[in-house]
């Protein structure tokens, strides 16, 4: 279990690496809010790319950050969700709170067509 937290223009991120669970839920919990409160960040970024293991006390760290995050006047996100991880957060319903990864979205590409349209 371990966490990088790096926090650049507002932005904190939070990398979690190896296992998440009910002995090492508090340790990262105590570290990330240590630091919100210091540094009020606009947007929480918890990074799971790192994850091996997390059990239901993922679930709680993700939802006391929003709730902390909130009460700071910021937001949550959370990136790089293994597959089997991003299913439990489906299920437990954290993307009901908008806080899984924002995929971009291609951009439309002006055909000529659409471009002689737009003149006209």
């Amino acid at each position: 279990m371990g966490v990088t937290l790096s926090n650049q223009d507002g932005v904190l991120t939070a990398a979690l690496t190896g296992d998440i669970d009910h002995h090492t839920a508090r340790e990262l919990r105590l570290a990330i809010d240590e630091v919100i409160e210091r540094d009020k960040p606009g947007l929480l970024l918890l990074d799971f790319q790192g994850v091996d293991f997390m059990d239901s006390s993922g679930i709680g760290l993700v939802m006391g950050r929003y709730k902390v995050m909130q009460q700071n006047g910021g937001e949550v996100e959370v990136t790089h969700v293994p597959k089997y991880i991003s299913r439990v957060f489906k299920l437990s319903g954290l993307e009901q709170l908008g806080v899984m990864e924002k995929k971009a979205r291609p951009q439309k590409r002006n055909t000529e067509e659409e471009a002689d349209n737009e003149t006209r």
